[in-house]
């Protein structure tokens, strides 16, 4: 035993040693590496605090930087945060891993406050065996090619670029088992998109991404190319989105890869602005113009995507459509939210821009019903609509369809980091860093995508049968209620029947 006891002496003796005296260089790299930084703070003339508290003044970044994080998982309510809260996500994330969603005891949901929408139950519910199926929404019926599709829920604009690869894969391939449409977003389509065998919607932003000339100019011979795709089903013009309207698309140029620099036409590793609008279309009838120009040079349903103010601006292109003809309308408009989300977009303009979907969306419908124009342009509510009862009042509002593109993100495992801006996001969603994307698997993320939209389905089906109707496309004004500042409530119908007078 003593000479066991010798030997782990002879071999753990110059271990401790060597430890110890890692252990001491290590607190003596520590003090240098202090001693210069305060030294630097010291000295500085940037920053205020800094100088006047060498060293300690430091922690108010790190502190500030990390309040973001434990205000999200350890101080705020569960319908506290914003943009979204824990409850919204929380469905999301539930309705993606097909889990069940069901909650004891209550609700932790403020019924009685302000602005909140209810839906009115019926005395006679519909019953399981009383269902049917949705009804198929036509778009461009007289084009070549009209598309149509049941599909009541839809992925939102998304480029690639904004969001990765993977991303991009997951979204295309579970769009196709659920059935519903993928928006490509302004940057251009990719064999990602192509890849998972489901609808798409190509979007042609203001920098004409992938259909441009080396001027940046929009060229038809690229649009046809695109086009071709029978994947590609309908072309979206979008003139703004609600993170940004009046402002083009940012593309940071860490995001610029050489595949996207490709599919983009734009140069590796820079910054990519988008024009504040199509250079094209400065006017009305350029509008109308652009979107004849785009129906005849691909067969296919044309429409645009815009941040409504008031009325007076639909006025006008409604009444232009109507002196020129039914046959130069859109056959859809896409209306987003003055809260909408984006990839990077100017604070003010995400805080301070925008009128909120609640307020454009009926007053589109009503403009649509007033010019006779409503069953030739079938529209699609966007921004931040991503739980069964948002879409459902969007719906009921008048709304043909519903596109999200952060509950499909939330669907993919986002977190609401919010470093969709800075090439770092930890989920590998919105990041072109290959060690973070490790971790979107598609393989399991498309499974997701698909149960999301699917239980976004199946719960949209809830409310409505409680509603007293056999499908979540028999909706109406009718079937919500918005409460008011005395507590009391008001039907949609009578809502917007009011306003509009």
């Amino acid at each position: 035993m003593d000479n066991i006891i010798a030997l782990v002496d002879r071999f753990l003796a110059p271990l401790a040693i060597f430890l110890s005296n890692i252990f001491v260089f290590a607190i003596a790299l520590v003090l240098i590496v202090a001693l210069v930084l305060y030294i630097i703070d010291l000295f500085q003339t940037t920053h205020t605090i800094r100088r006047n508290y060498p060293l300690l003044g430091r922690f108010r970044y790190l502190f500030e930087s990390l309040g973001e994080f434990f205000r999200q998982y350890f101080f705020s309510m569960d319908r506290e945060e914003m943009p979204f809260n824990r409850a919204q996500r929380s469905w999301v994330y539930r309705a993606s891993k097909n889990l069940e969603n069901t909650q004891a005891f209550g609700s932790t949901y403020d019924i009685a406050k302000p602005g909140n929408i209810l839906f009115i139950n019926s005395p006679y519910p519909v019953l399981t065996e009383e269902l049917t199926p949705i009804k198929a929404i036509t778009f461009g019926p007289d084009c070549e090619q009209p598309y149509s599709t049941s599909s009541l829920f839809n992925v939102s604009g998304m480029s690639y670029g904004a969001i990765s690869k993977p991303a991009v894969r997951a979204l295309s391939k579970g769009a196709a088992i659920a059935g519903c449409w993928i928006n490509t977003g302004e940057g251009g389509i990719s064999d990602w998109h192509l890849e998972g065998g489901c609808d798409i919607v190509f979007q042609i932003g203001t920098a004409n991404y992938g259909i441009r000339n080396a001027q940046g100019e929009f060229c038809e011979d690229k649009l046809s190319t695109v086009a071709a795709h029978e994947s590609v089903k309908m072309i979206e013009l979008k003139l703004s989105q609600g993170a940004k309207p009046g402002k083009g698309g940012i593309l940071p140029g860490a995001k610029v890869t050489k595949e996207i620099a490709k599919i983009r036409q734009i140069p590796i590793g820079e910054t990519s602005n988008s024009p504040n609008r199509h250079i094209d279309i400065g006017n009305d009838d350029e509008l109308l113009d652009k979107i004849n120009r785009i129906r005849s040079i691909t067969g296919k349903p044309v429409g645009f995507k815009a941040v409504l103010g008031d009325g007076f601006w639909l006025d006008q292109l409604l009444s232009t459509i109507n002196q020129r003809g039914a046959e130069f309308a859109p056959d859809f408009i896409t209306v987003d939210s003055g809260d909408g989300g984006t990839g990077a977009a100017p604070l003010t303009l995400i805080d301070d821009m925008g009128l909120d979907i609640q307020e454009t969306l009926p007053i589109l419908v009503d403009k649509l019903i007033e010019f006779g124009l409503r069953n030739r342009i079938k529209v699609i509510a966007s921004g931040k609509l991503i739980n069964p009862a948002d879409v459902a009042w969007a719906l009921c509002a008048g709304a043909d369809a519903v596109t999200s593109a952060r509950g499909f993100m939330f669907s993919l495992g986002c977190i609401q980091a919010m470093q969709c801006n800075t090439n770092t996001c930890p989920t590998g969603i919105t990041t072109h860093d290959t060690h973070l994307q490790r971790g979107l698997v598609v393989k399991e993320k498309c499974k997701r995508v698909a149960h999301y939209q699917q239980n976004m389905v199946k719960e949209l089906y809830y409310i409505a049968n409680s509603c007293g109707v056999s499908d979540p496309g028999l909706f109406n004004r009718r079937h919500a209620r918005l409460i008011l500042q005395s507590n009391k409530s008001i039907s949609l119908e009578n809502l917007y029947q009011k306003n509009s007078e």
